[in-house]
């Protein structure tokens, strides 16, 4: 996988439609899916994605007048690499401190609390 990189959010609102719709993507797709929407030209978005080529989350192909993208790293990986980031940045990789950061922040409802421990004891058998 090599070593990824934090996106910038504009790059990651494009990977997060690249996941969500089955390889090749075109510009078209994208422009439809999120660039009409943000007033994008469709050169900024071939911008992007040529951004996305050289960080290595996605790879082209040139098939005829159409250029097409496929993801090379999933969304599992990507958010896994961002998650333990975030933990180590901010919580010194502790659960307890991020739990109790949303608990007291009001983020964590009681019922999530059930679910968190429920979801705890079976990883513990």
């Amino acid at each position: 996988m090599g070593t990824l990189k934090k996106l910038p959010d504009t790059e990651f609102d494009i990977m997060k439609v690249v996941w969500a719709n089955e390889p090749p993507i075109t510009t078209n797709i994208i422009m439809q899916q999120l660039g009409n929407e943000r007033e994008w030209k469709a050169q900024t978005v071939i911008s992007l994605m040529l951004r996305l080529v050289e960080r290595g989350f996605i790879r082209t192909e040139k098939n005829g007048k159409e250029r097409t993208y496929f993801p090379l790293i999933s969304k599992e990986d990507y958010l896994k690499f961002e998650t333990g980031d975030f933990m180590e940045r901010f919580h010194g990789n502790s659960f307890a401190s991020l739990v109790a950061t949303l608990y007291n922040g009001n983020k964590i409802k009681d019922s999530d609390l059930d679910q968190l421990a429920k979801w705890l004891k079976e990883k513990g058998e």
